[in-house]
Formats: C-alpha cells, structure tokens, sequence
C-alpha cells in the first residue's frame, strides 16, 4: 500500500510540473512581449511558418512559454486541405516542429 501511495504522490508531482511548465500568454502579455523586443513581430513569425508551406493559410496561433522559451504555435492548412502543426522559437524564428496534424 505504501508503494502505490509512492507511486500516486510521485506522477501526481511529475503530472503538475509538467503542466506548470508550459503557459499560454494572453494577448495583452503576447503584445507587450512584441513590443519590448523580446519575441519577433507575429507578422515576421507567420511568415516563417507560411514560407514552409508555400500557398497554405493560418488557421490558428498561440504563444507559450515553456520551459522558459516563448514558443509560437501555428496551425496551417496547406491547397490540398492538409492540416499542419508549426512550433517556432518566438526569439529567433527558428522552427522546432513541423509536422502533418492527424
């Protein structure tokens, strides 16, 4: 019995960290964030994202922070209806995923 209640305490612990340790920001922290310099203009963002799927158009975005980075997240449906999911670093541009959304 103490073992499970080990085992519960401890994926309860990792289960919490986990989920503290990525954020959605709100529009007004996203803004403020833009404009002091810290992340790129979602303008410059988008079209990382839009030149890595030539013709295709945003469908949503989202900034988090995670682990302390600012990733901006992009979905994107490309001419041929296919979904895509896009993580960039918000800082340099640089893209970490980019993968076919099932």
């Amino acid at each position: 019995m103490k073992a499970l209640l080990t085992f519960t305490t401890a994926f309860a612990w990792a289960l919490t960290a986990n989920l503290a340790q990525a954020r959605d920001l709100g529009p007004d922290e996203a803004l403020r964030l833009r404009d002091n310099g810290v992340i790129q203009s979602f303008e410059k963002l988008n079209a990382v994202a839009l030149a890595a799927h030539p013709g295709s158009s945003i469908t949503d975005t989202e900034l988090e922070s995670e682990y302390g980075k600012y990733v901006y997240q992009v979905e994107l449906r490309d001419t041929k209806g296919i979904e895509w999911d896009l993580e960039l670093d918000a800082v340099t541009g640089q893209i970490y995923k980019n993968h076919q959304d099932n």
